[in-house]
């Protein structure tokens, strides 16, 4: 079973993050991908169709997790670990400060 998160690009949909089995995956939406002015949500995510695959989560989306007194605030506050860096991606960057956001995926 997987979880995935919705990224956003300046507030359109950009692609689909998700925790597999296997570690993770990020692609791209074709919409997104078809519009001219896309952007690649990170340099180290280029514009493709291809799925991108990591045991780890990509280092990107993990930057974009808080730290410090922050972090112990959101790990107290939703009761999750520290090192459940995924849920801590869905859970904290809503409102990441910059243009990428991840929202959770509803089932």
């Amino acid at each position: 079973m997987s979880k995935n998160g919705l990224v956003y690009f300046q507030d359109r949909l950009a692609g689909v993050i998700s925790e597999t089995d296997e570690g993770y995956e990020f692609s791209y939406q074709t919409n997104y991908l078809e519009n001219k002015n896309a952007k690649p949500v990170s340099l180290t995510l280029p514009l493709s169709s291809k799925i991108y695959e990591s045991k780890v989560l990509f280092a990107f989306f993990d930057g974009l997790i808080p730290e410090g007194w922050l972090l112990d605030l959101a790990t107290t506050h939703w009761k999750v670990k520290s090192n459940d860096r995924f849920e801590l991606l869905l859970l904290t960057c809503r409102d990441a400060i910059g243009a990428v956001t991840v929202i959770p995926e509803q089932d």
